[in-house]
């Protein structure tokens, strides 16, 4: 990862907020902001390529909204034939976030459905954060947690953004009490969430923590949060409560239906 947030861009209302969105990371964690947007050639005989001029305008003047709501960041602008997915994928190889907005048109239409989204939030080597047209300045960091090994840097992530807003995190672990093993009692998800935030907190001592182990559905859990939330913070993969987070229906409802920004880490490198 390098000092370098990466932003997806096609021209739509849903690139531009990801733009400010990405602006605004990009000058909190003080680092260069680099605007892209990539498109794919048809493949048919005797076709012409577009003319670059209305791209390289459309990208221009995306990097500059990015500069008027965070003047002093760093700008560098790109067009790139390629699939938008894949041109991501290969952008957030040098980026320490990828930000992309929920809708799209021209070359990012659909680029957060169904099985495009799974693929850019599994197979990116940064964070994605997915932004809204209408972010929210207030509320806290909410980080669902597992437990499971793959959701400690979506946890480590978390704890660095909240310090970086100068908010409080709200660690969820959501369980179903009918589907826990024969004996277990509340005390289990409370010491599993205490001890998948114990390094961190330690680390991260600036950040309060309000730790809630909480007796429902996932998706309706992070749902539910998300309304008072500034940013929802989840793993890429999980286990238990979370398992699945980002495959099928349960992605597609958090993409779809979370009333903030979404953030999804990879467990891995």
């Amino acid at each position: 990862m390098g000092n370098l947030v990466v932003v997806g861009v096609d021209g739509s209302s849903s690139s531009l907020a990801a733009v400010e969105t990405a602006a605004r990371e990009a000058l909190r964690r003080r680092a260069e902001l680099r605007v892209v947007y990539a498109f794919s050639l048809p493949v048919r005989p005797m076709y012409t390529p577009p003319d670059p001029a209305p791209l390289e305008r459309l990208v221009g003047e995306a990097a500059q909204h990015a500069r008027s709501v965070a003047p002093g960041v760093e700008v560098t602008e790109a067009v790139v034939t390629g699939e938008p997915v894949a041109v991501l994928e290969a952008e957030s190889r040098g980026a320490e976030l990828l930000v992309v907005g929920p809708r799209g048109v021209g070359g990012f239409i659909g680029m957060l459905l169904g099985s495009t989204a799974v693929s850019l939030a599994t197979h990116a080597r940064c964070p994605v954060l997915v932004a809204r047209e209408e972010p929210a300045d207030a509320g806290p960091v909410v980080l669902g947690v597992d437990g499971s090994p793959a959701g400690e840097k979506a946890v480590g992530f978390a704890f660095t953004e909240a310090e970086l807003r100068g908010t409080e995190i709200v660690a969820l672990h959501a369980w179903l009490p009918e589907y826990a093993p024969v004996g277990t009692g509340v005390e289990a998800p409370e010491r599993l969430l205490a001890e998948a935030l114990a390094g961190h907190a330690e680390s991260h001592p600036d950040v309060t923590v309000r730790q809630e182990v909480v007796s429902g559905e996932t998706r309706a859990t992070l749902i539910d949060a998300s309304r008072t939330a500034q940013l929802v913070v989840v793993g890429a993969r999980g286990r238990g409560g979370f398992a699945g987070l980002l495959m099928g229906s349960v992605s597609q409802a958090l993409l779809h239906h979370a009333h903030g920004p979404v953030a999804v880490v990879r467990g891995e490198a």
